[in-house]
């Protein structure tokens, strides 16, 4: 057995885990690419029963309009889970090795039987409230245990890459679609980028979550940057909302599931106001809702016009009038009766 493909981006995989000693002369082993975001490779490595998880961050990322993002990112997320696993080592998985000059890392692979993406299970209709809960309580010390801390600030000032994959493709690149919000968005996207409050993720979506057996294990935090904590709540909870749009028989759980993340976290949000804290992250998740639908990385699984419109029309309103978390989402809620039943 040896590289399932021989080709230049596998070898050099193989190359970097035997630098590592992870992979030793003479061993058998199989390297094949796992389904991931936009932004990166992630292969899946056997070697001779053990099993490893390498990612390998990309230059441009893979979507139709073009889209570029500083490679050193890699080192970004190897910090933020370090640090993180200084505070619970079970919400992220363990580094096993970095490669700077290669941008890639390596992890345990863990099996989807075991830890399986909590992606996977919303759209079943698995949107345990216990779980969100648990999730909205572990964002909440992040930030937290970060809020006000210059040293991590200095740590995390990863401003460039925050920009260049969240603030231009999602707000700024949705703006120049639409001239009539266009200066609420630019607004917005000014606020989240001059706030320097605490450490966020800057990615903290289902698909970057698997339910282990000790509860969430994060990942993918390529764009962590020391900024607006409010980002990470709004990122998380707009994804809830969205499948209510794609799987509607679904609703009252993802509904569910919003609310308990959202009364979790701000319970938790200590730092600052909590009321002030929850009205900045209504817009901003109105906001980032019409970014899933125009901006440069569209949701995937949303691709009738009639429900895309639907999402248009109401983030706009949302994005005016929408003063809280809780009004947000009954106004979603009352939308989508009238519209869907």
């Amino acid at each position: 057995m040896g590289p399932r493909a021989d080709t230049s981006e596998f070898l050099e995989i193989a190359k970097a885990l035997r630098e590592m000693g992870y992979l030793r002369e003479g061993e058998q082993f199989a390297i094949g690419r796992l389904g991931g975001g936009v932004s990166c490779d992630v292969y899946r490595v056997e070697v001779e029963g053990r099993n490893y998880c390498v990612k390998r961050t990309l230059p441009k990322l893979r979507v139709e309009a073009d889209w570029h993002a500083p490679v050193g990112r890699s080192r970004s997320e190897v910090e933020w889970i370090r640090f993180v696993a200084g505070l619970d080592r079970r919400l992220v998985p363990e580094i096993l090795g970095e490669d700077r000059g290669r941008h890639l890392f390596v992890m345990p692979f863990y099996p989807p039987e075991t830890y399986p993406v909590w992606k996977s299970l919303l759209a079943d209709g698995k949107a345990d409230v216990e779980f969100a809960a648990s999730l909205g309580e572990a964002l909440a010390r992040i930030h937290g245990v970060t809020a006000g801390q210059t040293d991590i600030a200095a740590r995390f000032a990863n401003q460039e890459a925050f920009h260049a994959l969240r603030l231009e493709p999602y707000l700024l690149y949705t703006a120049g679609r639409h001239p009539d919000v266009a200066s609420r968005l630019r607004a917005i996207a000014d606020t989240v980028a001059s706030a320097r409050v605490a450490l966020m993720h800057g990615d903290f979506s289902p698909k970057n979550i698997l339910c282990g057996p000790d509860g969430p294990l994060i990942l993918d935090a390529e764009t962590a940057c020391y900024g607006d904590p409010a980002f990470d709540l709004a990122f998380c909870l707009n994804h809830l909302a969205l499948k209510c749009v794609w799987r509607p028989e679904y609703r009252e759980q993802y509904g569910r599931a919003f609310e308990a993340f959202r009364r979790a976290y701000l319970a938790d949000a200590q730092w600052e106001d909590a009321e002030a804290l929850d009205r900045r992250a209504a817009p901003l998740l109105a906001a980032l809702m019409l970014a899933r639908i125009d901006g440069k990385s569209p949701v995937e699984y949303l691709t009738g016009e009639r429900t895309r419109d639907f999402v248009r029309r109401s983030a706009k309103t949302l994005l005016l009038e929408a003063g809280d978390l809780r009004m947000f989402l009954s106004m979603w809620n009352s939308r989508m009766n009238a519209d869907f039943g």
